[in-house]
């Protein structure tokens, strides 16, 4: 204990000695960082947005479009006969029917979230260039499915900037993948998403309580510790100025404030003791199928009520090559009522008008078994989901083939989606482009087409 004291009382002797070094060049070194623009600054978009913020709900491992929003008679009717790729057709387990007064069919493995039909626009005739997961994952990220680029959160946040500075404007929850999925590659540092929970424990299906590790400094007290930081930032700025172009140390000096101003903001976000009872049981927060997520998908609320442009919600293991019944059950009823509570939670907030709410894998199933209880991965042709923003609700865009092998009217490419993502957040997905090894780069790359007939 006295020597924990003691350590504290010499940081603040030496915080006091450089403060008078630091104060000397404050004032020059203010008008100097102020002359900068704020990267993180609310920005004006192209033209009026349609949505605000974005929760995108990413199904790691591609779900079945077949067995949960695609539906296809003819494939249960032919359920066991020869296949068009040679293993014999494998018909839904699951039933489906028509919910809401827009008559969406939907699988019963979502009983909460069918309550939602009618928020809901399906996009029944997405297609990616890739069947493997890593590719398919990085391409429905980043638009690239060869190359490292910038995450679609990381694109959003740098059109537009965050409303709420004392927050990062991109966070991530959840099992994520590999950290090329949420980065900012050649974009600056401060865009890249901000990973909050997803330790060993949550994934393993423990609390799944959103931790940010050592966000309090239980050292210095705010004062102290803005002295120091200021001498750190100096010296930090010294190097820029005299190297260049250095857009590490530009991401440290920004990252590093970022963090200052965190530290009385995130703990009071991610403490959601003070949400009703009746609001954590609309999530399913506190039973043991629904809490992980539910408290991610609360967490995602507070969050753009909060002002974070973007936040991403992971949930894993939809890979079903086998155990497709007990696996689709159970994952689905991880997320069925936790994604519904937020849909019914956000409208009667008015928040779903200005919040987008995606819902997608990297790619579809196929409708042919394998193994007998299991589908193979199928880029063809499969389903994704979007709600408020500015889409159309109880609304279906787009199809497969009779059997769901690949899509067949609507077609919509990732670089479509993203390209229809960014429209509806007020940016042209051809206008937002960023220099970088000699030409200006895009998350639609040179492709890339909007689905005006699902905007509302």
């Amino acid at each position: 204990m006295k020597q924990h004291i003691h350590r504290r009382e010499a940081l603040r002797t030496m915080a006091g000695s450089f403060g008078s070094i630091a104060f000397a060049a404050l004032a020059t070194e203010q008008a100097w960082a102020q002359a900068k623009q704020n990267p993180l600054a609310a920005k004006q978009p192209h033209y009026k947005p349609r949505a605000k913020h974005v929760i995108f709900l990413s199904m790691r491992g591609a779900p079945s479009h077949v067995d949960t929003f695609d539906y296809k008679p003819r494939l249960n009717a032919d359920n066991g006969k020869q296949g068009k790729f040679g293993p014999p057709l494998l018909g839904s387990p699951w039933k489906f029917a028509k919910q809401g007064g827009s008559g969406l069919w939907i699988s019963s493995l979502f009983p909460h979230l069918g309550k939602h039909a009618d928020d809901l626009c399906l996009l029944r005739g997405m297609q990616c260039d890739q069947p493997n997961h890593s590719q398919a994952t990085m391409q429905t990220h980043t638009g690239s499915f060869q190359f490292v680029r910038p995450s679609m959160g990381a694109w959003t946040l740098y059109g537009l900037g965050t409303e709420n500075s004392d927050l990062p404007g991109f966070v991530v929850m959840g099992d994520t993948s590999s950290p090329i999925n949420f980065g900012s590659s050649f974009l600056p540092a401060i865009y890249q998403g901000t990973k909050v929970g997803g330790t060993a424990r949550s994934r393993r299906g423990g609390s799944g309580e959103a931790e940010f590790p050592n966000v309090d400094n239980p050292l210095l007290d705010p004062a102290s510790q803005r002295v120091q930081l200021d001498l750190i930032q100096q010296l930090n700025n010294n190097k820029l100025r005299r190297d260049g172009h250095q857009p590490q140390v530009e991401g440290v000096i920004q990252s590093f404030e970022l963090a200052f101003r965190m530290q009385s903001t995130m703990p009071k976000l991610l403490d959601q003791s003070q949400e009703s009872e009746a609001t954590k049981k609309l999530y399913g927060i506190g039973a043991e199928v629904t809490d992980t997520f539910g408290k991610q998908c609360l967490h995602a609320r507070r969050m753009v009520e909060s002002g974070v442009r973007f936040v991403e919600l992971t949930h894993g293991s939809w890979d079903h090559h086998r155990n497709l019944r007990e696996g689709m059950e159970t994952q689905c009823a991880q997320i069925d009522k936790p994604i519904a509570g937020l849909l019914a939670d956000l409208k009667r907030r008015d928040l779903l008008k200005d919040t987008l709410v995606i819902w997608a894998g990297e790619f579809g199933r196929t409708p042919h078994g394998q193994g007998g209880d299991g589908r193979d991965h199928n880029n063809k042709g499969y389903t994704t989901w979007m709600a408020g923003g500015g889409v159309k609700g109880g609304f279906s865009y787009g199809a497969t083939d009779e059997y769901g092998y690949e899509a067949v009217q609507g077609k919509m490419h990732v670089h479509d989606w993203h390209a229809t993502i960014l429209h509806l957040l007020g940016l042209d997905h051809e206008k937002l482009t960023y220099r970088h090894a000699g030409r200006d780069f895009r998350l639609t790359d040179v492709h890339g087409h909007v689905a005006k007939d699902i905007l509302a």
